[in-house]
């Protein structure tokens, strides 16, 4: 399968800050890709580049087979961009910011009217074309943000945090969208911080920290190699976990504790017998694999940082 997106050392710098330091990854054609980091590691600055919003310092960046800098203008004929940050004009109803946004796009005529009924129907708001953008909740106003971003049928779809704030109904409804781009072979650039969308969407990942990849594969690729086995034990309510000689302490999780452990079946086996011998109500107790998120916080470090 071919590449959609192809850096190759990217970097960038703000004055003496420098915010991306040899990046590079690829993205095949017609997969999801998930770009994860903590806030201010470099996520919407690659985004922005990929889209041709902002200049880069070092490196080479090529987009469905072209040079960004010798290309720019054709590439962004082919790809749509969703930012974080909802770009629509309040005051306007759906059907004039699609109009609008449409013929920035160079759609016109006949076939604009035919894409913006198609992509009303596509996010699921054809009833509301004529309703005012400021009467929206914010996940209504996200998916009209993404029709945006689809009016001229990119081949690629760059999503900056497209679920953020809004209800569980509109971002089911966006996975959907996401599921059926793949299936008709259109690529997805991803970024969240949610995790689990990464774990329900993505193909492969990159998790990039303090402007760098730190970690990129298949999901279970990354899983496998940065995670650590685990078992989990859930009682019944009052009841404590037996302590196991050899093993370390486990840690309160959901309504249970895990524990991890290089040796998942002997800790297992284990817990079973002093659960059994302490007559214990044991309500779960398996081996589960390693979370993406566990994963994230023990490569990305737990402290809350905003640059």
């Amino acid at each position: 399968m071919k590449p959609a997106i192809e850096i190759h050392g990217l970097g960038k710098s703000y004055g003496s800050k420098m915010a991306l330091k040899d990046i590079s990854f690829t993205v095949r054609e017609g997969s999801c890709f998930g770009l994860l980091g903590p806030n201010g590691a470099g996520k919407s600055t690659t985004m922005k580049i990929l889209a041709g919003l902002l200049e880069f310092d070092a490196g080479g960046v090529k987009v469905l087979g072209e040079d960004i800098r010798r290309s720019g203008d054709r590439i962004k004929a082919k790809l749509g961009y969703v930012p974080q940050s909802i770009t629509l004009y309040e005051k306007l109803n759906s059907l004039d910011n699609l109009t609008y946004f449409g013929e920035m796009y160079g759609v016109r005529g006949g076939e604009l009217k035919k894409r913006i009924r198609e992509v009303l129907e596509q996010v699921g708001l054809a009833d509301r074309a004529k309703d005012p953008i400021a009467s929206f909740s914010g996940g209504m106003k996200r998916r009209i943000n993404i029709a945006a971003a689809l009016l001229h049928k990119p081949k690629l779809i760059i999503m900056d945090e497209p679920t953020v704030g809004i209800d569980p109904q509109s971002r089911n409804h966006i996975f959907e969208m996401i599921r059926s781009l793949k299936r008709e072979g259109v690529t997805v650039l991803y970024s969240t911080h949610y995790m689990e969308e990464v774990e329900a969407l993505c193909d492969r990942l990159a998790i990039i920290d303090h402007g760098s990849v730190i970690a990129q594969g298949e999901l279970n690729e990354v899983l496998d190699r940065f995670g650590s086995q685990a078992v989990y034990l859930e009682l019944a309510e009052g009841e404590r976990p037996p302590a196991l000689p050899g093993f370390d302490e486990p840690a309160a999780q959901g309504r249970g504790w895990l524990l991890e452990t290089a040796a998942p079946l002997d800790a297992l086996a284990c817990w079973a017998s002093a659960c059994k011998e302490r007559s214990l109500n044991v309500k779960r107790l398996e081996v589960v694999r390693p979370s993406l998120e566990t994963v994230f916080l023990a490569l990305t470090g737990t402290t809350l940082r905003d640059s």
